[in-house]
């Protein structure tokens, strides 16, 4: 059983039929889908679940912290399941391309007092850019 479903199942999430194959396609290491891709990988495996099934079910998780909204550029949003291990991305900025990087250290440690202008900061986000690989050959 996938990562993704299991902590669903302990947070006692119902679990349709619909429910299941979203989680499942978005099971998995480096996984940034759109609700659209989501949605064409879901109908492979359930060809009756409804693009309004997909959105509200990855908002749903979204909700219950289990799935990240990833926003990197004027894009789609994506979808990121890694919602438990704090880390950032590396985006390509030519195809969109993202991977999961977790640098070490403590990104707050290079906010100086003077910088943080009294808000007590809670959350960290962290967007690389670059070319990826692919692109850097094409």
């Amino acid at each position: 059983m996938s990562d993704l479903l299991e902590r669903l199942r302990g947070r006692g999430w119902r679990m349709t039929a619909q429910r299941r194959v979203v989680a499942e396609v978005l099971d998995g290491d480096h996984v940034h889908l759109t609700a659209d891709e989501v949605h064409a990988r879901a109908v492979a495996r359930l060809p009756e679940i409804s693009r309004a099934t997909v959105y509200n079910t990855l908002g749903e998780m979204v909700s219950l912290g289990e799935v990240i909204e990833v926003s990197t550029d004027r894009r789609a949003k994506r979808y990121d399941p890694n919602a438990h291990r704090p880390h950032h991305h590396l985006v390509c900025a030519r195809c969109g391309a993202i991977r999961d990087v977790h640098p070490s250290g403590d990104p707050l440690a290079d906010l100086p007092d003077a910088e943080r202008f009294g808000f007590t900061v809670s959350d960290v986000e962290v967007t690389y850019r670059g070319v990826c690989p692919n692109c850097a050959t094409a």
